[in-house]
């Protein structure tokens, strides 16, 4: 393929970036490498279900919305002692070969026509280092756009029997007086018995158009945890992926979304059973109100040498509107019959009978519906391990739920 983005995205482009960031020459060949990728990998693919097409990002105008000579941002990155919590740019300058052995280890560069035009034109993001036997409590990551478009890579490493918590949020700030186009690649390296809890917080403005991917490797008796949590944007494209490659490897992965007026998300998430032991559980729940429309795909995806396989999956969404759109494509592909596995979706209305229950004990209309929609979250909140992320989505949904009735 040969979708031109911008005519001034050329390899003088990310020459200059590389070079305004004082880079290493192994991170300019990476970026380079990207770029020359663009003529050749596809767009992220695009989920059909029974009678529709969800998602085509190629549609984009992304001359318009990619302008990488005025990014901007305002980046607060907080964490305790034991670990470090660095700018991108400073973890290259001190750790150097640590970021040059683990970058692109579990998000490859030329995944898509996406996360190579992110890995040419990134030019912020935040470093988290985990020294073997750390327990690293809350880090937290915030970032506010403050342009037309903006690039980001975050990359956590967690060496062995370490452990850290982690809040990154998504926000805009300065207005900009046409669309916006933000995208996150965030990558994570569990080591041997370590535990990683990544939890996001994507809540920009809606004329944001949002791509972001996520992607976790996991060795043996390692556990990484994911919160997907998206509440702005125009358009929303979210991958979450973890691969269990070492014996006993876990990951749990929760997602919440609420969608409004007319925004759209695309919600994936996909487990690779690689090893033998594994466990893996997936939890979504989103609603749709108004004109908002939402899909979403899981994807459980049991490998040949994955003896002992456990791996389950849930999603379920709450359409508020006639007119509000939602649709679902649970799979699951076994290759290892020593597997105990299960997958569901549902896509429904608030319950009536739950309603007249609670309208006929003095609970008005819309105040019983909103609390039904609350309740419906507490599978999502009872997982959140940081409180200012349990919190601050909890104070969203009230807030775009309204006082009620």
């Amino acid at each position: 393929m040969s979708t031109q983005v911008h005519a001034a995205i050329d390899e003088a482009t990310v020459r200059q970036i590389s070079d305004e960031l004082e880079e290493p020459d192994w991170l300019l060949e990476t970026r380079l490498e990207a770029l020359a990728a663009l003529d050749d990998v596809a767009f992220p693919d695009v989920i059909q279900t029974p009678g529709r097409t969800w998602t085509d990002l190629e549609g984009l105008d992304y001359e318009a919305l990619v302008d990488p000579h005025s990014a901007a941002e305002s980046k607060d990155q907080l964490g305790p002692e034991e670990a470090e919590v660095l700018p991108f740019a400073e973890a290259v300058a001190e750790h150097g070969d640590l970021i040059e052995a683990q970058f692109g280890s579990a998000v490859d560069p030329e995944t898509n026509y996406l996360t190579a035009l992110s890995t040419a034109l990134f030019t912020t993001g935040t470093v988290v280092y985990v020294p073997e036997g750390v327990d690293a409590e809350e880090v937290t990551i915030r970032t506010e756009m403050n342009s037309r478009s903006l690039f980001n890579y975050t990359l956590v490493v967690a060496e062995e029997s370490a452990s850290v918590t982690i809040l990154e949020r998504q926000e805009t700030g300065a207005d900009i007086d046409d669309d916006r186009f933000y995208s996150g690649i965030t990558e994570v390296v569990a080591g041997e018995n370590s535990y990683v809890q990544f939890g996001t917080l994507q809540d920009v403005d809606e004329t944001t158009y949002v791509y972001g991917r996520r992607e976790a490797s996991v060795n043996t008796y390692g556990t990484v945890d994911w919160i997907e949590c998206n509440l702005g944007s125009r358009l929303t494209k979210s991958s979450v992926e973890s691969h269990l490659d070492g014996n006993a490897a876990e990951t749990k992965m929760v997602g919440a979304f609420y969608g409004h007026a007319d925004q759209h998300f695309d919600v994936n998430a996909r487990v690779w059973h690689n090893a033998e032991h594994t466990t893996a559980d997936l939890v979504t729940r989103g609603v749709v109100d108004d004109d908002a429309r939402s899909v979403y795909e899981g994807v459980q995806h049991v490998g040949s040498g994955a003896w002992d396989t456990n791996s389950y999956q849930r999603e379920n969404t709450l359409m508020l509107s006639d007119e509000s759109e939602a649709d679902a494509a649970p799979k699951l592909i076994i290759n290892n019959h020593d597997t105990e596995a299960s997958h569901s979706a549902t896509v429904g209305q608030v319950s009536e009978e739950d309603l007249f229950y609670m309208t006929s004990r003095g609970v008005g209309t819309g105040r019983a519906q909103n609390m039904l929609v609350e309740g419906f979250y507490v599978p999502v909140f009872e997982e959140i391990e940081v409180e200012e992320l349990r919190t601050d989505l909890r104070d969203r949904i009230r807030e775009r739920l309204g006082s009620g009735a």
